[in-house]
């Protein structure tokens, strides 16, 4: 789709996967484990991502469908990466994508062990938080 080359920075570690840029992408994590992973950044970042995708967009256009392309975006990141779970007989599904635009909602997530990267792309930074439920 994009075929971006991203390059990982800071890693850290959590007590929430919040997110901390003005739109997120919330998808949840079912099966034998459970949990969320937030996706988020700038509204900069996703004009930039959107317009890309759908060249010749106005920006009047952009505000109008940028959470269905960054939602399913964000399902397609997360679809990719639980197959690395799934090659090793591990029971994984997503939720659909929520995307939020925080400028305008709240959002409450729950607290849990959380870990946190900065990815960052030719259209701008992109906050990847992924919070694990315990296990009993």
């Amino acid at each position: 789709m994009l075929q971006l080359e991203l390059i990982r920075g800071k890693t850290t570690i959590k007590k929430s996967p919040a997110p901390g840029h003005e739109v997120a992408i919330v998808i949840g994590i079912t099966g034998e484990v459970t949990g969320t992973v937030v996706y988020s950044m700038n509204m900069d970042t996703v004009r930039r991502i959107v317009q890309k995708l759908m060249p010749g967009i106005s920006a009047q256009e952009v505000e109008k469908e940028y959470k269905d392309v960054v939602g399913e975006l964000g399902n397609m990141i997360t679809g990719n990466a639980l197959n690395v779970f799934l090659k090793n007989d591990k029971d994984l599904d997503v939720t659909v994508p929520r995307v939020v635009d925080m400028r305008k909602q709240s959002l409450s997530l729950n607290e849990t062990l959380t870990l946190g990267l900065n990815l960052y792309s030719p259209f701008g930074l992109v906050e990847v938080n992924i919070g694990m439920d315990a296990q009993d």
